[in-house]
């Protein structure tokens, strides 16, 4: 495999020969491997101030030292160089260091610093570590604060060229800094001697140097490595599919974490084949993925569980069960490079009433063994431009810092789970800018600096788009009706939601990630209406014989009055049937059984049910069970 030198590394060498002040922000407190052979082996594991170290050493500098509040300049390395850079600045050390704080007009630190970039017989690099922790906050320092920056700036200015061995070098003062806007802006924009560079996480190739290397060994127990290798060998193939599966899925991931993976898989004895699950156990602190235990006779029998609860659905529940049949087998996004996306995405669009929050609830049900595990998120009230600090959480400092994201804090309590988003055209604009993260990484960090991964979980969103479209005037019209047949109704709801999507949010990327898995609920057909009814009444039928051991028996008539109104109130679909069941059968039940004083152990036969006059009533006959 070619070595790769990492971005961040290469832009060192360039801008340390034409900048002398240098940011360094990101991932600055992981450990990176060294990429090429000089004053230290090639692959060696540092901290960054031991990389960079290194790394000017072999760019020739002849002075290199360290900066922090709490020890003021001292070596980082054994072989630094704390007594010439204090023979430079006619400094006293200490033990090992030149003892001085940064806070203050004539504070020695920033003084030192300027003076040893200003001279011109040796080249020196000054690595300010944990650069972040100087002051308390960059939009309200005080004077000696203001002081101390203003010396460095001047340093910036006044840093001088030195001839030597290796050339010509810049006197060159490294910041290292969590994020730039942790030091006041003033110092750095519009500063031409300055450059800011920004350390991520490990790219794709960075971590297949880790994982596909000589390195790949010691991710294991020496007795399982040498058991499970031979097979390997032959099949090199099934190997770099393991191998490629845990470079995707640590994408994100520090070196640090990586090798905290490494150690875990070691020290649970985890075979090859199952190194990508060692991943769960780090993120989650779980050895057991649902998704690896579900009952695949279960699964095979999935509809016939759905038709006992969604009604008249067959398409949308065949479609949205090929998109969990391709998670469990492992093939969701195969045609994608990110192994960490969700499991499965899924649109559900369609007239309320229909069966969308029902199927979201019964596959938590199947996947996870509760439908609590359907999160919902109401998108209504994600409408304000603020609303993605109410999902994620808002950054330090603002009110509600502490309390976190509604939706961060749900997955980390929740890594497996089915997230419905509700209408989710109702969202404020900025919220899709999370979605498109969320769909195509799998992972978002949080206000509080957290990442929260999306891998293990379902994303619903559902949206009534479609059903109505507006006139050239504005007025609002139905688009689809219940006259049209399912094909038609499919079709034009789902070119409503291209053309939102498209022309009037602006946004085709959203579809984009969405792709095919857009399922479209038809309307309530009567025949589904009947079975809607007959299925509610046989619940209830059942439900007061378990509790209360009341038998209820309802006759054809009432059923069919029952029916007769059900069929009058399709426009709310299954929401609507509910509605009259609850409002000509259950209130004017319990009002009987009020009256009559009857609590248990009856037989109740409805006879008849006047359903013109509110409030409505129902004829009953009571007898005692035997």
């Amino acid at each position: 495999m070619n070595e790769y030198i990492a971005k961040w590394h290469k832009e060192l060498a360039i801008f340390s020969r034409i900048k002398p002040l240098i940011l360094i922000e990101g991932n600055v407190l992981d450990v990176y491997r060294y990429p090429e052979e000089g004053s230290i082996s090639k692959g060696s594991i540092l901290r960054l101030p031991e990389y960079l170290h290194y790394n000017f050493t072999d760019l020739g500098y002849h002075t290199i030292v360290f900066y922090d509040s709490m020890q003021g300049f001292y070596n980082s390395c054994e072989d630094g160089h704390i007594q010439s850079f204090a023979a430079l600045t006619h400094s006293r050390i200490e033990g090992n260091c030149i003892r001085c704080d940064f806070k203050g007009k004539n504070s020695p630190a920033p003084a030192l610093v300027r003076a040893a970039v200003s001279q011109n017989k040796e080249p020196v690099a000054i690595i300010m570590n944990l650069a972040s922790r100087y002051i308390v906050s960059p939009d309200n320092i005080d004077q000696a604060e203001v002081d101390s920056f203003t010396n460095l700036l001047h340093a910036s200015i006044e840093a001088k060229d030195v001839r030597c061995d290796a050339g010509t070098l810049k006197n060159i003062v490294i910041l290292i800094v969590n994020k730039v806007n942790d030091i006041p802006a003033w110092f750095y924009l519009d500063n031409p001697n300055v450059k800011t560079i920004t350390v991520g996480t490990p790219t794709k190739e960075e971590r297949e140097l880790l994982v596909k290397g000589e390195n790949f060994e010691s991710f294991f127990a020496s007795d399982v490595y040498d058991e499970d290798i031979p097979y390997y060998e032959e099949h090199p193939e099934e190997l770099e599919k393991v191998q490629d599966k845990f470079v995707g899925l640590t994408e994100g991931f520090s070196f640090t974490e990586i090798n905290g993976l490494r150690r875990l898989c070691k020290n649970e004895r985890t075979r090859i084949r199952n190194m990508s699950q060692i991943i769960d156990l780090y993120r989650y602190g779980i050895k057991e993925n649902p998704w690896d235990n579900l009952d695949a006779k279960e699964l095979r029998n999935a509809k016939e569980i759905f038709e006992k609860r969604v009604k008249g659905q067959n398409l949308a529940v065949s479609k949205t069960l090929d998109v969990i049949k391709r998670a469990v087998t492992g093939m969701s996004g195969l045609q994608g490079s990110s192994h960490a996306k969700p499991k499965g995405i899924l649109f559900f669009a369609g007239p309320t009433g229909t069966g969308k929050t029902e199927t979201a609830k019964t596959l938590a049900e199947m996947l996870f063994g509760d439908e609590s595990l359907c999160i919902r998120f109401d998108m209504s009230e994600y409408s304000q431009g603020h609303s993605d600090q109410k999902l994620l959480g808002a950054p330090p400092g603002y009110v509600g810092y502490e309390a976190g994201g509604q939706l961060t804090n749900a997955v980390r309590e929740h890594p497996f789970s089915i997230l419905l988003f509700d209408e989710i055209e109702k969202a404020h604009p900025s919220i899709f800018d999370k979605f498109l993260q969320i769909l195509e990484d799998g992972r978002m960090t949080d206000g509080q600096g957290k990442t929260v991964y999306f891998s293990e979980c379902v994303i619903i969103f559902t949206s009534n788009l479609g059903i109505y479209t507006r006139d050239p005037y504005g007025v609002r019209e139905p688009n689809v009706t219940p006259e049209l047949e399912y094909p038609e109704v499919q079709e034009k709801v789902r070119s409503a939601i291209e053309d939102y999507f498209k022309l009037e949010l602006g946004r085709p990327e959203i579809l984009n990630r969405i792709g095919e898995n857009i399922v479209v609920f038809d309307y309530i057909r009567p025949d589904v209406a009947a079975e809607i009814l007959y299925a509610q009444i046989d619940k209830i039928t059942k439900r007061l014989y378990a509790e209360k051991r009341i038998t209820l028996e309802i006759t054809d008539g009432v059923r069919k009055k029952l029916l007769e109104k059900a069929l009058d109130n399709l426009d709310n679909g299954g929401r609507g049937i509910g509605n009259i069941v609850e409002s000509l059968l259950i209130n004017p039940l319990a009002r009987s059984l009020f009256d009559e004083e009857i609590k248990e152990n009856k037989r109740v036969i409805l006879e008849d049910i006047d359903a013109e006059n509110v409030p409505y009533a129902l004829t009953c006959r009571f007898e005692d069970t035997l």
